[in-house]
């Protein structure tokens, strides 16, 4: 099944959803430790279903060295 990610996108930083995350899971969670691990396992699940796109270095990369290059 493949996602749909046409949606709306929003413009952040990994540390300000981090911020994000964790302040909402302070709102339910009085404990740090389970508001920590609330906020991880958040993160975690968004990480797992973002898109991965490519950057312009990894473009050049792509056509610049063949797949499966080895690099010592």
């Amino acid at each position: 099944m493949k996602a749909n990610h046409d949606g709306e996108r929003i413009q952040t930083t990994l540390g300000d959803l981090v911020a994000a995350l964790s302040d909402a899971a302070f709102e339910l969670y009085e404990d740090e430790r389970g508001a920590y691990l609330l906020a991880s396992l958040a993160l975690e699940e968004i990480l797992k279903r973002a898109p991965v796109g490519k950057t312009e270095a990894e473009k050049l990369s792509a056509e610049t060295f063949p797949e499966g290059a080895i690099f010592h």
